[in-house]
């Protein structure tokens, strides 16, 4: 077993990859793709597995390429739930799972955490050391899975997770999308008519030797603004930007302000809240179903939330749990949840079926969630016509309003 670990984390080291073909003890053919040190080594190993290989080429693509997203650790849980629960042993399943990754950096962590196995690793000890990829609540749920001997169910109740976590996240993203799209293109068009249009108009306007209206002169002074000083300005909304985005990613109290007037802006707010209140019951019904304490639980559920605003408010209501106070009554203290989630986790109390109220809670916020972006989506689309033709239109107006004065006069 030790070999083969070795052989294992030497290719993980030297970053060569294999495409093979052969045959496996029924005959069946079947191909892959396998790291290891050399072709030899390769060889020993598929022979090791039951398979005899007819075929081995060196890949050329490199191991660095292909960045492993939270999308492809969700589709990566599902399928090792699926093999585990088709009765396949854990090392063979990560043996299938990462020969038949396309992302080559996918691959390398996977057959990673499946040398780390071999050597006698249990999966959670072996995911924690990955911790990029794999956070506190994935490795907790999957200790608790195998300390229950149940690791099938919860590697499968971890894939869900992901995949909801996952979709929910999207759906934000797309959410926020569209104002910024709104803003991004509104700003380009204008730019363009600035530095192109204006002058042109301007060349024309110095032959007629009369007074400009008061709009037109302040057009013009802003082309020529942007046309002298244009590369200034953008260095300057550059730095401030970098500066935004630093402080943001460095300052746990500005990403707090940035969080609770998010959640208060139009349109965007609602669906925020929406959101955070998704992720807070889905990970609290995973984490319950999973037998993790309600304490230890919270805790986990605070950093899944995604905005600080509730992650606070999850971390008081852990403190006050932890004395004997029930979730329903600390939820209510907070005052960030609405009436119907109370209602529903107080149920869940009473019934001791926690988990599957607020799986039930997480199911409808995530479906409001759909509606809303969809909403949110068709709204701004004729949003982004209206912004843009108030510009280009202000702009037009201001061009020809002089021409319009000299119709009058003649």
């Amino acid at each position: 077993m030790a070999p083969a670990a070795t052989a294992t984390v030497k290719a993980i080291k030297r970053d060569v990859s294999f495409a093979w073909e052969g045959r496996d003890k029924r005959g069946t053919r079947i191909k892959g793709k396998s790291l290891a040190p050399d072709e030899a080594a390769l060889r020993v190993e598929l022979r090791r597995q039951g398979i005899a290989p007819s075929r081995i080429r060196k890949q050329t693509q490199a191991m660095k390429g292909g960045k492993v997203t939270p999308g492809d650790i969700a589709i990566f849980s599902r399928q090792l739930a699926t093999m585990l629960a088709s009765g396949i042993p854990m090392v063979q399943a990560f043996e299938i799972v990462g020969s038949g990754s396309e992302k080559p950096s996918l691959q390398k962590l996977i057959l990673d955490i499946k040398a780390d196995i071999e050597a006698g690793s249990s999966l959670h000890e072996a995911l924690a050391k990955h911790p990029l990829y794999f956070d506190d609540l994935f490795v907790n749920l999957v200790e608790a899975g195998e300390q229950a001997g149940a690791l099938e169910s919860l590697l499968d109740k971890v894939a869900t997770y992901k995949e909801k976590s996952e979709a929910i996240k999207k759906k934000v993203k797309k959410a926020l999308f569209y104002p910024a799209a709104v803003v991004v293109v509104a700003f380009i068009v204008t730019i363009i008519l600035l530095i192109f249009v204006i002058p042109e108009f301007q060349k024309l306007f110095e032959g007629f030797g009369a007074n400009l209206p008061a709009f037109t002169l302040l057009v013009i002074h802003l082309s020529e603004l942007i046309q002298h000083q244009g590369i200034f300005l953008a260095l300057v909304a550059g730095g401030a930007v970098w500066a935004f985005l630093y402080f943001k990613k460095r300052s746990r109290k500005m990403r707090e302000i940035l969080d609770r007037m998010s959640l208060k802006f139009p349109i965007i707010g609602p669906i925020l809240n929406k959101a955070a209140i998704a992720r807070y019951a889905r990970t609290l019904s995973t984490m319950f179903a999973a037998g993790v304490p309600l304490v230890e639980a919270l805790e986990s559920v605070a950093g899944a939330c995604g905005n600080i605003v509730y992650e606070d408010a999850v971390m008081k209501m852990k403190d006050e749990v932890a004395t004997g106070q029930r979730l329903q009554r600390a939820m209510e203290a907070r005052g960030i949840f609405p009436n119907m989630v109370v209602q529903m986790i107080a149920v869940g109390e009473e019934s001791g079926s926690l988990d599957t109220m607020s799986g039930k809670v997480a199911t409808f916020y995530e479906a409001e969630v759909d509606n809303a972006v969809d909403a949110m989506s068709s709204l701004l689309e004729p949003l982004i016509m209206v912004v843009l033709g108030v510009l280009v239109g202000g702009l037009v107006i201001a061009m020809y309003l002089p021409i319009f004065k000299m119709g009058q006069v003649i």
